[in-house]
């Protein structure tokens, strides 16, 4: 399965675009899912929302919910899959060095990341549908929910960069030597979190 990944050095256009919610009546869902699925098997990376490969359709679908890059490889999947889901609540303040599947380029053949610390709350509230169509609602902490957010601006079109203060361009070796030296921060776990700054 040939899946083509959207880069905002030719897509940013396309990855800007807001996703449309699942109809389980009328969309293939289980196509989109094998898709999503075939992506990680061959690419490495936290999570993924179907835009970025083509699907504009609000599902989330995350491999890896904890800090640990070495389960981001081919063969490990939590399959935490939210379909349609909204945040209702947030709070809490955490920092991460950031990177996307989608805003990268290429130098020399190596892989460039455009990257740099984001800020995102603690704890969120979200409703969603799970993939038998049975909505749902649970809490999120942590770097789940960081791993959550990012995935939940690219259904509204929002890349990680336009969260960024200062953007830097590493490759991946650049990258995770930068997030051991400075790992995911928990600033503050109660602190009030706007649900508009999502």
């Amino acid at each position: 399965m040939n899946i083509e990944r959207k880069t905002i050095e030719n897509d940013e256009e396309y990855l800007r675009q807001i996703s449309t919610e699942v109809d389980f009546d009328k969309d293939d869902l289980d196509s989109y899912i094998e898709k999503l699925k075939n992506y990680f098997d061959h690419n490495v990376c936290y999570a993924l929302a179907p835009v970025q490969i083509g699907i504009p359709k609000r599902i989330i679908y995350i491999k890896n919910s904890t800090p640990n890059m070495e389960n981001n490889k081919p063969g490990y999947d939590e399959s935490l899959v939210y379909i349609n889901p909204v945040i209702v609540e947030a709070k809490g303040l955490t920092k991460f060095l950031e990177g996307c599947a989608s805003c990268i380029y290429y130098r020399n053949n190596v892989k460039i990341h455009y990257t740099g610390f984001v800020e995102r709350p603690y704890t969120i509230k979200v409703e969603y549908f799970n993939l038998k169509g049975e909505k749902c609602e649970k809490t999120i902490t942590g770097f789940e929910a960081t791993v959550f957010c990012h995935e939940y601006d690219h259904l509204n079109g929002i890349l990680h960069m336009d969260r960024i203060k200062d953007v830097y361009e590493m490759d991946p070796q650049e990258m995770q030597e930068c997030r051991l030296k400075h790992p995911y921060e928990i600033i503050s776990k109660e602190k009030k979190y706007e649900v508009t700054n999502l």
